[in-house]
């Protein structure tokens, strides 16, 4: 068997926000110890955020190492030829005990132009909301440059913007340019492409412990924001034992798997693989090994790791790229 070759977990990167909580610790079991934790970034290749292997063989190597050693057998034929050895996707959990700030994230040739950086595409899965949670999501109507800035200057941006309720399970997935925040008293799940650019546009005017606002990126905002309604909120299937597709776009698709029991995989060798257990349980038997896993895990399949079983009771999401 290839070294590189079995599930692989990674240290969890807790990020402390000035609007985080501790649901990450009571909701995912993550090892947090600060009050204000946000973010756990699951599987990463940020510059000065690599994830590091936690299990296994290559126990206390980074991803990005790995991937050089075996770029091909890691990411996929096809993934390896379209990013080099890039790592082209970033996981997260997001624990919002407060409104985020509204921001906006850059399409791939502004933040190439700006930032030599992918851009930033991103899908949330809501695993836990608080009642009268919402998500600000784009425009109530089609607007422009001149309208945003009023409201914006006025502290009146909520006016214009989209409010959606949120509940658990439900699926948005925003398009670079799309305005947003995730509201307050939301757990989720979110897939995104590597990039870490944000536009920060409206903050609420809040201050952190030492009395400092946080910087806004108004100005560069301008060129990257789309003033056009946007449809985010996806409907999908929940056949169970079934990859239920959730999202398909250029640059990862998202299934749905609501496991009872056991299944077969059977991949292709084009792309890396990865389950985020978003409820419940479930164990990998791949050879002779088992790798069990629960709600809050996130799981590397490497792309040379084909066929294997899935067994358990539990809502998991798979991502890759075609």
């Amino acid at each position: 068997m290839n070294p590189a070759l079995y599930p692989l977990q990674f240290d969890p990167i807790l990020k402390e926000r000035i609007w985080g909580g501790e649901k990450l610790k009571t909701v995912l079991n993550k090892d947090i110890t600060s009050k204000i934790t946000g973010e756990s970034w699951e599987l990463s290749t940020v510059q000065g955020d690599i994830s590091i292997i936690a299990n296994g063989e290559h126990k206390g190597t980074s991803l990005q190492d790995l991937i050089n050693n075996f770029p091909d057998e890691v990411l996929g034929t096809k993934v390896h030829e379209r990013f080099g050895k890039q790592f082209p996707l970033l996981f997260k959990f997001i624990d919002a005990r407060e409104d985020l700030s509204i921001q906006v994230h850059p399409n791939d040739e502004l933040a190439k132009e700006r930032h030599n950086s992918f851009g930033k595409t991103e899908m949330w899965y809501i695993m836990q909301a608080d009642e009268g949670s919402r998500i600000i999501v784009g425009f109530k109507e089609k607007s422009n440059q001149q309208e945003y800035l009023e409201n914006l200057k006025n502290k009146n941006l909520l006016s214009i913007l989209e409010q959606v309720p949120a509940k658990e399970g439900d699926v948005f997935f925003l398009e670079t340019g799309t305005v947003h925040a995730i509201g307050a008293g939301i757990v989720l799940a979110e897939i995104q492409q590597t990039s870490d650019i944000t536009y920060r546009i409206y903050d609420f005017d809040r201050v952190d412990a030492s009395g400092n606002t946080r910087e806004l990126h108004v100005d560069q905002a301008l060129d990257a924001i789309n003033y056009n309604v946007v449809e985010t909120q996806k409907k999908y299937q929940t056949q169970k034992n079934v990859f239920n597709e959730i999202v398909d776009c250029p640059y990862f698709t998202t299934n749905v798997l609501p496991l009872q029991g056991t299944i077969e995989i059977d991949k292709t060798f084009e792309s890396f693989t990865v389950y985020m257990c978003v409820d419940g349980y479930f164990e990998i038997e791949y050879y002779d090994e088992k790798y069990t896993y629960e709600k809050g895990a996130t799981v590397l399949i490497p792309a040379g790791m084909n066929m294997f079983k899935i067994s358990g009771n539990a809502s998991i999401l798979e991502i890759y790229i075609s």
